[in-house]
């Protein structure tokens, strides 16, 4: 639903497929750094308050193909009815063929645009 929001702003995620792969890094965190790009007071539905919306470049890959997506990091401060906790990355890509709940990816994510720590 946000995806025409996002294009209006001049950033498109067309390419990808229409959900997140949610990636739990626990025991680390991450915390924003300086993203790629962020978007703010993006109001996407009635339903709930303008929302700040960061997205951090990455890479996943699963069983030896690397997919190069996004971060999604909707702001916790702006997102009262839903967030994730600081252990799970949601991550925009094109489809990862096979992948599974519970399956191991591996992740690359800049260390300029989030911080990963212990």
């Amino acid at each position: 639903m946000q995806r025409p929001f996002f294009a209006e702003r001049g950033f498109d995620l067309a390419p990808f497929f229409e959900g997140t792969l949610n990636v739990e890094i626990a025991p680390w965190t991450f915390a924003l750094a300086k993203p790629m790009h962020t978007y703010r007071q993006v109001r996407w539905t009635e339903l709930h308050p303008p929302e700040d919306f960061s997205f951090s470049r990455c890479r996943v890959v699963h069983r030896s193909v690397t997919y190069v997506g996004w971060v999604y990091t909707p702001h916790p401060e702006t997102k009262a009815a839903h967030f994730q906790p600081p252990t799970m990355l949601e991550i925009i890509a094109p489809w990862v063929a096979g992948v599974n709940y519970g399956d191991a990816v591996e992740l690359w994510v800049p260390a300029e645009e989030i911080a990963i720590t212990p």
